[in-house]
Protein backbone atom coordinates (compact mmCIF):
# COMPACT_ATOMS: atom_id res chain seq x y z
CA UNK A 1 0.00 0.00 0.00
CA UNK A 2 1.84 3.22 -1.11
CA UNK A 3 1.04 6.37 1.04
CA UNK A 4 -0.61 9.42 -0.80
CA UNK A 5 1.44 11.81 -1.97
CA UNK A 6 1.48 15.76 -2.96
CA UNK A 7 -0.91 16.23 -5.41
CA UNK A 8 -3.08 13.33 -5.01
CA UNK A 9 -6.65 14.68 -4.50
CA UNK A 10 -7.22 13.34 -0.26
CA UNK A 11 -10.31 10.61 0.29
CA UNK A 12 -12.98 12.27 2.03
CA UNK A 13 -13.41 11.45 5.88
CA UNK A 14 -16.14 11.88 8.17
CA UNK A 15 -15.59 12.87 11.62
CA UNK A 16 -17.28 14.39 14.52
CA UNK A 17 -16.30 17.39 17.35
CA UNK A 18 -16.55 16.85 20.84
CA UNK A 19 -19.91 17.61 20.81
CA UNK A 20 -20.67 15.04 18.63
CA UNK A 21 -21.70 17.37 15.73
CA UNK A 22 -20.46 15.49 12.11
CA UNK A 23 -18.01 17.01 9.68
CA UNK A 24 -16.80 16.16 6.25
CA UNK A 25 -13.37 16.70 4.62
CA UNK A 26 -14.92 17.74 1.99
CA UNK A 27 -16.79 20.39 3.74
CA UNK A 28 -13.58 22.09 4.87
CA UNK A 29 -12.93 22.57 1.41
CA UNK A 30 -11.25 26.44 1.15
CA UNK A 31 -8.75 25.85 3.90
CA UNK A 32 -6.14 23.92 4.53
CA UNK A 33 -6.85 20.76 6.37
CA UNK A 34 -4.42 18.69 8.73
CA UNK A 35 -5.11 15.15 8.60
CA UNK A 36 -3.54 13.16 11.35
CA UNK A 37 -3.11 9.52 11.70
CA UNK A 38 -2.52 8.49 15.29
CA UNK A 39 -1.58 5.28 17.13
CA UNK A 40 -4.45 5.36 20.10
CA UNK A 41 -6.61 7.46 22.10
CA UNK A 42 -4.77 8.48 25.74
CA UNK A 43 -1.43 7.08 25.19
CA UNK A 44 1.52 9.04 25.86
CA UNK A 45 2.63 10.65 22.17
CA UNK A 46 -0.42 10.22 21.11
CA UNK A 47 -1.36 12.86 23.72
CA UNK A 48 1.40 14.95 23.28
CA UNK A 49 1.02 15.08 20.24
CA UNK A 50 -2.98 15.98 20.76
CA UNK A 51 -2.49 18.12 23.16
CA UNK A 52 0.19 20.47 20.94
CA UNK A 53 -1.81 20.32 18.84
CA UNK A 54 -4.98 21.79 20.52
CA UNK A 55 -2.89 24.20 22.20
CA UNK A 56 -2.08 25.53 18.55
CA UNK A 57 -5.96 25.42 17.56
CA UNK A 58 -5.88 29.11 17.77
CA UNK A 59 -2.88 29.88 15.68
CA UNK A 60 -3.72 27.37 12.92
CA UNK A 61 -7.13 28.64 12.78
CA UNK A 62 -6.38 32.07 11.95
CA UNK A 63 -3.64 31.03 9.18
CA UNK A 64 -6.67 29.65 7.65
CA UNK A 65 -6.24 25.55 8.80
CA UNK A 66 -8.00 22.93 10.76
CA UNK A 67 -7.23 19.60 12.20
CA UNK A 68 -9.16 15.82 11.61
CA UNK A 69 -7.58 13.28 13.94
CA UNK A 70 -7.86 10.14 13.06
CA UNK A 71 -7.24 6.58 14.64
CA UNK A 72 -8.82 3.56 14.92
CA UNK A 73 -10.66 3.80 17.85
CA UNK A 74 -14.11 3.83 18.63
CA UNK A 75 -16.10 6.97 18.83
CA UNK A 76 -16.59 6.90 22.61
CA UNK A 77 -13.01 6.46 23.06
CA UNK A 78 -12.53 9.59 21.11
CA UNK A 79 -15.22 11.62 23.07
CA UNK A 80 -13.60 10.50 26.32
CA UNK A 81 -10.23 11.26 24.95
CA UNK A 82 -11.58 14.87 23.93
CA UNK A 83 -13.20 15.78 27.07
CA UNK A 84 -10.03 14.27 29.28
CA UNK A 85 -7.71 16.91 27.25
CA UNK A 86 -10.29 19.57 26.19
CA UNK A 87 -9.69 18.67 22.27
CA UNK A 88 -11.10 21.40 20.22
CA UNK A 89 -10.78 19.69 17.09
CA UNK A 90 -12.88 16.88 15.41
CA UNK A 91 -11.70 12.89 15.59
CA UNK A 92 -12.32 10.27 12.68
CA UNK A 93 -12.79 6.63 14.02
CA UNK A 94 -11.54 4.45 11.72
CA UNK A 95 -12.33 0.98 12.89
CA UNK A 96 -13.20 -0.65 9.52
CA UNK A 97 -9.56 0.92 8.55
CA UNK A 98 -11.02 1.88 5.31
CA UNK A 99 -9.75 5.53 6.09
CA UNK A 100 -6.02 4.49 6.64
CA UNK A 101 -6.22 2.11 3.13
CA UNK A 102 -7.42 5.25 1.47
CA UNK A 103 -4.44 7.40 1.75
CA UNK A 104 -1.71 4.73 2.69
CA UNK A 105 -1.39 4.81 5.91
CA UNK A 106 0.24 1.14 7.23
CA UNK A 107 0.11 -0.53 10.67
CA UNK A 108 2.86 0.72 13.21
CA UNK A 109 6.40 -0.97 12.86
CA UNK A 110 4.67 -2.76 10.11
CA UNK A 111 3.01 -5.55 12.17
CA UNK A 112 1.35 -3.80 14.92
CA UNK A 113 -2.54 -3.25 14.69
CA UNK A 114 -2.53 0.53 15.76
CA UNK A 115 -2.08 2.95 12.67
CA UNK A 116 1.06 4.92 11.99
CA UNK A 117 2.23 8.00 13.45
CA UNK A 118 1.06 9.95 9.37
CA UNK A 119 -0.13 13.08 8.64
CA UNK A 120 -0.72 14.89 5.35
CA UNK A 121 -1.11 18.53 4.63
CA UNK A 122 -4.53 18.92 2.57
CA UNK A 123 -5.01 22.06 0.62
CA UNK A 124 -7.89 24.33 0.03
CA UNK A 125 -8.81 22.41 -3.36
CA UNK A 126 -8.87 19.35 -1.71
CA UNK A 127 -5.48 17.64 -3.12
CA UNK A 128 -2.76 17.06 -0.66
CA UNK A 129 0.04 19.73 -0.53
CA UNK A 130 2.33 18.16 2.16
CA UNK A 131 3.31 14.90 3.86
CA UNK A 132 4.60 13.72 7.31
CA UNK A 133 5.88 10.26 6.43
CA UNK A 134 7.17 10.22 10.16
CA UNK A 135 5.81 12.72 12.86
CA UNK A 136 7.99 13.30 15.87
CA UNK A 137 4.57 14.22 18.18
CA UNK A 138 6.14 16.72 20.51
CA UNK A 139 6.92 19.00 17.47
CA UNK A 140 4.51 17.85 15.34
CA UNK A 141 2.51 21.28 16.08
CA UNK A 142 4.98 23.61 15.30
CA UNK A 143 6.28 21.93 12.36
CA UNK A 144 2.24 22.37 10.76
CA UNK A 145 1.98 25.58 12.03
CA UNK A 146 4.79 26.27 9.95
CA UNK A 147 4.04 24.55 7.10
CA UNK A 148 0.61 26.19 6.90
CA UNK A 149 2.06 29.85 7.07
CA UNK A 150 4.76 28.33 4.57
CA UNK A 151 1.51 27.50 1.93
CA UNK A 152 -0.35 30.76 2.88
CA UNK A 153 2.41 32.76 1.77
CA UNK A 154 3.62 31.09 -1.45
Amino acid sequence: MALLTVGDPAPDITARSRDGTTLTLSSLRGRHVLVYFYPKDDTPGCTAEACGLNDNLTALSESGADVIGVSTDSWESHQRFAEKYGLKFALASDRDKSIRKAYGVGKMLGILPAVQRVSFLVGPDGRIVHVWPKVEAARHAADVLQEVRSQRAA
